[in-house]
């Protein structure tokens, strides 16, 4: 799917991208990068469609998605890491 026809399903389903994303656990910068490629992966595709048909058919989906109380992911290792403080042990001149 496009990110063109990613965006229209959203306009469909009545809901904003930072809603969207915030809904689904996954930063809206993170959606926002399909732009430059063009494409939404697939598992982003399926869900903003199943939104849009339910929209259309009257279901409030947003029950049902919070139920599966989703995580967001969190990057690892980014940022500054803590010194482990034995690395900066002083020497001790008396045990020597």
């Amino acid at each position: 799917m496009t990110f063109i026809e990613f965006k229209k399903l959203l306009l469909d389903a009545e809901i904003s991208l930072p809603k969207f994303s915030a809904l689904i656990k996954v930063s809206e910068k993170n959606i926002q990068s399909y732009k430059k490629k063009g494409e939404v992966p697939n598992p982003i595709a399926v869900s903003v469609r199943c939104i849009a048909k339910l929209h259309e058919l009257g279901v409030d989906y947003r029950p049902m998605i919070e139920e599966l109380e989703l995580k967001a992911k969190t990057k690892k290792g980014s940022g500054f890491k803590k010194k482990d403080s034995q690395a900066i042990k002083p020497i001790d001149k008396n045990s020597e």
